[in-house]
């Protein structure tokens, strides 16, 4: 059972959120464990796990980049330790921004740290936006416009994880 499929929700980009904390809350007072004390040891290893599964489910709904992860991961399109390959045309801006990244480590410039900065928040800004708007379109597309849809947000999620790695490089500088 998948996490939309607990929840009784379509499965969405954008599920109604308090609709998730919801069905969070309910199932967290139906499995709670401690209601089940006196039960068998099977039926409170049951209980345990689907009170698990309620929590994990509840923190990949609630959290944007993480049911990104799991909607593609549902559909077949992640694979473990895949070798997707990102446009030639961002690998060249990130390579300049590795560049610039390199350069600020051996001769420090606030300034020129400040504007790094301010081209990363710009291309994560750009990133998410063309990534909300794909997923708000998902919903009310047919099954062959999806299929492309999600293969843009895939593109799109690669470009973010690749993004997230230079600001952990960027934290190191700073």
């Amino acid at each position: 059972m998948d996490y939309f499929e607990l929840y009784g929700l379509p499965l969405s980009f954008n599920p109604d959120l308090k609709l998730v904390k919801q069905k969070f809350y309910e199932l967290s007072k139906k499995f709670h464990p401690d209601f089940y004390i006196n039960e068998s040891e099977e039926k409170q290893q049951e209980v345990l796990e689907r009170s698990t599964l309620n929590n994990k489910a509840f923190q990949v709904l609630n959290d944007p980049q993480k049911r990104i992860h799991y909607i593609l991961s549902l559909k077949g399109l992640l694979e473990e330790g895949e070798n997707y390959k990102l446009p030639q045309s961002f690998l060249m801006e990130m390579m300049e921004v590795n560049e610039a990244l390199m350069d600020l480590q051996f001769d420090p410039d606030p300034e020129r740290l400040q504007q790094v900065k301010q081209d990363i928040d710009h291309i994560e800004a750009s990133l998410n936006k063309e990534s909300e708007a794909l997923a708000a379109s998902y919903d009310q597309q047919d099954s062959a416009a999806q299929e492309a849809t999600l293969l843009a947000i895939k593109d799109l999620y690669y470009r973010s994880k690749y993004l997230y790695r230079i600001r952990e490089s960027l934290a190191k500088i700073n």
